[in-house]
C-alpha cells in the first residue's frame, strides 16, 4: 500500500470518530465525554494508566473540569487523556486539529495567537508567558495590575492592537493567515459557567436539587464529579438530618452510582422501619441517578431531627452513596430540609451530620454522566 493510501486510510479511520466535525468548545467536551464513557473506568485508573506510561499526567481534579468544561485542556494533556483512554494512535492527529480548532475558535476576532505554529513564543518559559512569568505590570500572569481579570483578550477604543510577530517562513504565514481566517468568520465558542465543584448542588433549585455544574445538558449527558463512599455486607451508613417539626412528609434523595446493579439496602429513621433502596438495574454508560424513597409521615411529624441508617442487604457489588438531599413537604409544598454531601472531600459535612459508615469498602471521587434526559435522572 502507497504512502497515500496509507495515509487516506488513517484519515477515514479517524473520521468514523465523529471528532472531525468538531468546531467548538462544547463539541470538544462531548466528544471527550464519549471517549471517557467508552473507557468504563475512573479519573484515578486514568491517573494511574498516565503516570505508568510517563510523559504528561492527569490529575484526576483537572480532567474533572475539563470533561464538566470549566477548563480548556491543554493539548498534550488532552493527548495523555485520550491515549489513557485506549484511543486508537492513528486517531490522535484529527484530536489535535480539533482542539486546534477550537482553540482558534475561542479567539477574539482580529487576536493573534499566543502560540507560535512551532510552540513557545521564543524566549519564553512556557507558550503564552514571558521568560519571567507573570506579564509586564501584572500581578499575576493573565491579570491587570488592579488584580481584575479581563473580559476580553482585545484591544478598546484607542488602545493599541495585537503586538507584532517576527518575520516568519511563507508557511507559517499561510498557517496565520487560515486561522485568522477562521477567527474573522465568526466562530463562535460555547463558555461555560465557570462555577467550582461544589456546585454540584444547586439548591436554590426547590424539587431537583442536583444539577450539573456546567447548567444543563451536555451531549450524551450532565457531566458531574462528586466523591463518595460505598459498604457491603454486614455494613452500614447513618446520619441525622434536620427537619422542620411542622413537617407533613419526608423523603429522601440519594445521589448513585448505577453501574453498580442491584443496590438494596433497608432504611430505619430514629430505629423505626421506614422503608428500603430497592434494586435497581446497572447502566453502564449514564450512571448517575437520583433515588427516591418517601418517610411515612408518622415517622416525621413533630420532629426536629432524623437518624437515618441504611443497612446493607444486597449488590452486585456494594452499596454507594455520593449525596443525600432531605426534602420535606410543608403546606403542601416540597422544598429542601437538608442535604449531605457523603466523601472523603467532605469531612465537614460528614462531621455536621454525625456521618459513620460500617465495612467501608470504597472511597473516592467519580466523574459520570445523568441520561440525557433529566426527567430520567429520577427513579424511585
Amino acid at each position: 500500500m502507497s504512502e497515500g493510501d496509507e495515509e487516506s486510510r488513517i484519515v477515514r479511520q479517524a473520521s468514523r470518530s465523529g471528532v472531525e466535525s468538531v468546531t467548538c468548545h462544547e463539541g470538544l467536551v462531548r466528544s471527550l465525554a464519549e471517549q471517557f464513557a467508552r473507557a468504563d473506568t475512573s479519573l484515578r485508573e486514568l491517573q494511574l494508566r498516565a503516570d505508568k506510561a510517563g510523559g504528561t499526567r492527569l490529575p484526576r481534579a483537572t480532567c474533572a473540569d475539563m470533561l464538566a468544561g470549566r477548563r480548556f485542556p491543554k493539548k498534550a494533556l488532552m493527548v495523555a487523556f485520550l491515549r489513557a483512554c485506549r484511543v486508537p494512535e492513528h486517531q490522535l492527529p484529527e484530536w489535535e486539529r480539533a482542539w486546534e480548532r477550537v482553540r482558534v475558535a475561542r479567539l477574539p476576532a482580529g487576536t493573534a495567537p499566543d502560540r507560535y505554529p512551532g510552540g513557545a513564543m521564543p524566549g519564553a518559559t512556557e507558550p503564552g508567558r514571558y521568560p519571567g512569568g507573570a506579564m509586564p505590570g501584572a500581578t499575576e500572569p493573565g491579570r491587570n495590575p488592579s488584580g481584575a481579570m479581563p473580559a476580553r483578550w482585545t484591544a478598546g477604543p484607542g488602545e493599541a492592537g495585537p503586538v507584532p510577530v517576527p518575520r516568519r517562513s511563507w508557511r507559517q504565514a499561510a498557517v496565520s493567515a487560515a486561522l485568522a481566517a477562521l477567527a474573522t468568520a465568526g466562530a463562535l465558542s460555547v463558555i461555560f459557567d465557570q462555577r467550582g465543584a461544589s456546585q454540584d448542588i444547586a439548591s436554590d433549585s426547590v424539587g431537583s436539587p442536583v444539577r450539573s455544574p456546567v447548567g444543563g445538558s451536555l451531549g450524551p449527558g450532565s457531566i458531574v464529579s462528586d466523591d463518595g463512599r460505598a459498604f457491603s455486607s454486614g455494613g452500614s451508613s447513618r446520619f441525622t438530618a434536620t427537619v422542620d417539626p411542622a413537617n407533613s412528609g419526608v423523603r429522601l434523595i440519594r445521589r448513585l452510582d448505577a453501574g453498580v446493579a442491584r443496590q438494596y439496602a433497608t432504611i430505619t429513621v430514629n430505629g423505626d422501619p421506614a422503608g428500603a433502596w430497592r434494586q435497581l438495574p446497572g447502566d453502564s454508560t449514564y450512571k448517575w441517578r437520583e433515588q427516591i424513597v418517601e418517610i411515612p409521615r408518622t415517622l416525621t411529624a413533630g420532629r426536629r431531627s432524623l437518624t437515618i441508617v441504611n443497612t446493607f442487604v444486597s449488590s452486585s457489588l456494594g452499596f454507594n452513596e455520593f449525596l443525600y438531599v432531605i426534602e420535606q413537604k410543608i403546606n403542601g409544598a416540597w422544598s429542601i430540609a437538608d442535604t449531605v454531601d457523603i466523601g472523603p472531600d467532605h469531612a465537614a459535612s460528614e462531621t455536621a451530620h454525625d456521618y459513620r459508615i460500617v465495612a467501608q469498602g470504597w472511597a473516592d471521587t467519580q466523574t459520570f454522566t445523568y441520561p440525557p434526559r433529566e426527567e430520567d435522572w429520577r427513579v424511585e
